[in-house]
């Protein structure tokens, strides 16, 4: 089985990245846009789909708000498993990390899924620090 870590920095508050990460129905509009181009909203699932075409079923295990913690499985080819996380933390200089992790079979698919993680990653990463308060320079 293969794992997968994934984790991004951003000065986005840790409730505004939790806020966007457990809004499970609006991953295209609050958190990926682009990269996942629709989410639809069905009992205990979200069908989502992604700009490269691709739809996977992703049911919910657990959106755990004490702990910040977004679990979900998806069900659909290449995959024979696949279950992951994503988790916000507060780091002690005040930014906000969120951890992706996935595990998933077959091994193979490892290579193609950490590079969609990567993309996803990069988009989230953008979407988020638009999220950050922006600083005002006396100086300009």
């Amino acid at each position: 089985m293969a794992s997968i870590r994934k984790e991004l920095l951003t000065k986005a508050s840790a409730g505004d990245v939790w806020a966007a990460l457990r809004d499970i129905g609006s991953l295209h509009t609050r958190l990926v846009p682009g990269f996942v181009v629709d989410t639809q909203l069905v009992p205990g699932e979200r069908i989502v789909t992604f700009g490269n075409g691709m739809v996977i079923r992703e049911p919910i295990v657990d959106i755990d708000d004490d702990a910040r913690r977004l679990v979900w499985s998806a069900i659909g080819a290449p995959l024979t498993h696949y279950n992951a996380s994503a988790q916000v933390f507060v780091n002690q200089d005040g930014q906000t990390r969120l951890v992706w992790i996935a595990d998933l079979l077959p091994h193979e698919a490892a290579g193609p899924i950490g590079q969609m993680m990567e993309q996803g990653m990069a988009v989230m990463k953008a979407t988020l620090d638009k999220l950050a308060p922006q600083r005002q320079d006396a100086n300009i």
